[in-house]
């Protein structure tokens, strides 16, 4: 499974070309998964595990791994279903987002499929706000649910929304200054956390799932004939979304003469150097890895207080 790997950088060519490679994996109860090619380091046979008395129940123990201690998650029993039975005999795919390094215990690991995020579909209605399935597609005819892993890492580690006093005793909030801000994320557990960080600084937010809906919406106020930076401050975007990414939406946004000044946040739990350049290429004004609340306040705060560079004059 390593050489499935190997080329890795040769895959960040995918993004800002609404593309993305999906692993797909079987959890025990059969069913076929997938996880963004970005969010995985490597994929190994379940090495020895150490077991972590008192630790969350999704973890099965810990590993050591190129010199590292990893915690070792059960993803089927993360998302409520049945546990890996045989573990000797499962795979591990380690992952990297959100700032942290983590495995997580699969009952074993198919192939990597090369897709168009167009083609990736939201779950369907009735199911999101309790569902760990935050997307699915087909690929050969067969359903492919994609694990909002975010949300089982932050059930398992804690939701880490709060702003620090040191921020919030020394607001001065001016009462007729626009503190309106959209979120745009296909994950209820990221949408949450930064919504929270942005009400803890009076903040109002227009939540949407996707750059699709997003763009939908920012359409139809410029429709109504209100300039878009009196209606909205900024936008705080995720980069990997169903049916349109957020460098898709960015590059929507500045060929819209209406809309071409909004200031463009973008904020992925994929950090690196190749998403800042990117970050360029598409216009967006900012890159920030998620999830830290103190960062991220304290990159918006001053946009949200003096405004900000047009991004066709900002350096």
């Amino acid at each position: 499974m390593s050489s499935v790997l190997d080329d890795i950088n040769r895959r960040t060519q995918l993004v800002g070309k609404n593309r993305l490679e999906l692993l797909m994996f079987r959890l025990q109860d059969g069913g076929l998964y997938g996880i963004n090619v970005f969010k995985v380091r490597e994929v190994i046979h379940c090495p020895k595990l150490t077991t972590v008395y008192a630790s969350h129940e999704v973890v099965r123990g810990v590993a050591n791994i190129r010199n590292r201690t990893i915690s070792i998650m059960d993803l089927g029993r993360a998302i409520q279903g049945p546990a890996v039975e045989n573990i000797d005999n499962s795979y591990i795919i380690i992952t990297e987002f959100n700032r942290s390094i983590q495995g997580f215990m699969v009952h074993r690991v198919e192939h990597i499929v090369n897709l168009k995020w167009e083609d990736i579909r939201l779950p369907p209605e009735g199911t999101v706000a309790d569902s760990y399935i935050n997307a699915v597609t087909t690929v050969e005819g067969e359903l492919v649910q994609m694990v909002d892993v975010e949300r089982v890492l932050s059930e398992v580690v804690g939701e880490q929304d709060m702003v620090s006093a040191a921020i919030t005793d020394s607001l001065e909030i001016d009462k007729n200054q626009l503190r309106h801000v959209m979120v745009v994320d296909d994950s209820k557990v990221a949408r949450s956390q930064i919504s929270n960080a942005l009400k803890q600084i009076g903040a109002e937010c227009t939540l949407e799932v996707d750059g699709k809906m997003a763009l939908a919406k920012l359409k139809k106020w410029a429709d109504e004939g209100v300039p878009i930076n009196q209606r909205l401050s900024m936008i705080i975007s995720d980069i990997e979304m169903p049916e349109m990414d957020g460098y898709t939406l960015t590059s929507e946004i500045r060929r819209d003469p209406r809309l071409k000044d909004l200031y463009v946040l973008l904020h992925s739990s994929l950090s690196g150097v190749f998403n800042e350049n990117m970050v360029k290429q598409v216009g967006a004004n900012r890159f920030i890895p998620k999830f830290s609340a103190d960062e991220l306040i304290n990159e918006i705060l001053p946009i949200l207080q003096n405004g900000h560079t047009p991004a066709s004059e900002a350096a």
